[in-house]
């Protein structure tokens, strides 16, 4: 299983050509054996670059995360307390936003690799990670 980074996701169903070859390749392999996974914290991050207008989806947002959900080959996952923990015991380290804490910690806790195109999160202590 892979987790995908909210700009890998993004990307990935919206985008593809901005996600480099290896990413591309990890996802269609992983697909092959099971749904890749998000974190829910993903959606909160896309519906406020969609309202802040830092990100603009060629359908209607409603429309796009209703599609989004009947993907098969994708799965969100909850941030648990294990999630939190580990978003929270990060050091210095770790870049300080939330949502990247707790999108490192859902790949950290499902010991899965996170595709991430971000080169300072890519350097995360514990995280494996591609790009």
């Amino acid at each position: 299983m892979i987790v995908l980074d909210t700009h890998a996701l993004v990307w990935w169903v919206s985008d593809a050509a901005r996600l480099s070859a290896r990413a591309k390749r990890a996802i269609r392999s992983a697909m092959r054996k099971a749904p890749v996974a998000a974190s829910a914290i993903s959606l909160f991050e896309i519906a406020t670059a969609i309202r802040r207008g830092r990100l603009i989806l060629s359908v209607p947002a409603e429309q796009w995360f209703a599609d989004l959900g009947l993907l098969p080959e994708l799965r969100f996952e909850p941030v648990t307390a294990e999630i939190a923990r580990i978003a929270g015991s990060f050091d210095g380290a770790m870049p300080g936003d939330p949502a990247d804490r707790i999108i490192a910690a859902t790949a950290i806790a499902l010991k899965s690799k996170l595709v991430i195109a971000d080169a300072r999160l890519r350097r995360a202590p514990r995280l494996e990670s591609l790009w």
